[in-house]
């Protein structure tokens, strides 16, 4: 139990995908809250996702933060507190800072990166360990400017079984991140009827999941492109991630 809640945060955190081409979908503002659910119905935590317009180096840029705990019975055995965040270019969506830091019931991270993409490398601060790293790279996301990079992408011609990559910079390395598509599904939320679209993240079996497609993403059908509901089975139990509430969407959410 003591690395599965961070790695579904963090997964949960990169899993969110694809708007229609020049459409909007997000703005400087936008806010949502997800309720994390272990085996379907005791609270694991929390997971909360924000984004502003700041200055960074003189010029305009995103601030997006995402932090994640864990709360009730599952902090006993597991208490999570992490932050992460990415400055990233309000048009390319390229990143220019990452930071990450984590405490999971005494095992700590806390590092910096710094993007480069003219020399092509990551300079990576890690506090804990007091060890500066370079690093090159190539064409690489951030795991948080991952989020709203890939929501900005093109799915009107998705068909079933299409699968979609890019590469993720953390932990000074570049991760391959895929997603598969499953199809489209009407969801019952909360919030009401949900058109929704289905990925599947293709994800290491062994530690913490029972098999290499044991998580499944509803994600909403309009051109917000939110992620609304996820599904993972554990290697002991399920996890739960649900839209709890929302606020400072660019597009309205539409419900049937």
């Amino acid at each position: 139990m003591k690395t599965q809640i961070l790695f579904i945060f963090t997964l949960f955190f990169l899993t969110t995908t694809f708007s229609q081409k020049k459409e909007i979908a997000f703005k400087s503002g936008e806010s949502l809250r997800y309720k994390m659910s272990y085996s379907g119905f005791l609270r694991a935590g929390t997971a909360v996702l924000e984004i502003k317009e700041e200055d960074f180096n003189g010029k305009k840029v995103f601030h997006t933060k995402g932090s994640g705990w864990t709360s009730g019975m599952i902090k006993w055995f597991f208490a999570v507190d992490d932050v992460y965040e990415s400055y990233f270019d309000k048009d390319s969506v390229k990143p220019y800072l990452f930071k990450r830091k984590i405490n999971e019931g005494g095992y700590k991270k806390h590092r910096i990166t710094s993007f480069n993409h003219t020399a092509k490398i990551a300079y990576v601060q890690d506090f804990i360990h007091q060890k500066d790293t370079t690093i090159s790279i190539l064409d690489i996301q951030d795991m948080m400017s991952s989020f709203y990079y890939l929501r900005n992408q093109n799915v009107k011609n998705l068909e079933k079984g299409d699968e979609i990559a890019i590469d993720i910079f953390m932990d000074s390395q570049v991760y391959p991140f895929k997603l598969r598509f499953l199809g489209r599904e009407v969801l019952r939320t909360k919030f009401g009827k949900v058109n929704s679209l289905i990925f599947r993240p293709l994800v290491q079996s062994g530690r913490v999941f029972k098999a290499e497609e044991s998580v499944t993403i509803w994600i909403t059908d309009d051109a917000n492109k939110i992620p609304i509901k996820m599904m993972a089975s554990l290697s002991v139990g399920s996890l739960r991630a649900e839209l709890e509430s929302y606020e400072g969407l660019a597009n309205p959410f539409k419900k049937i």
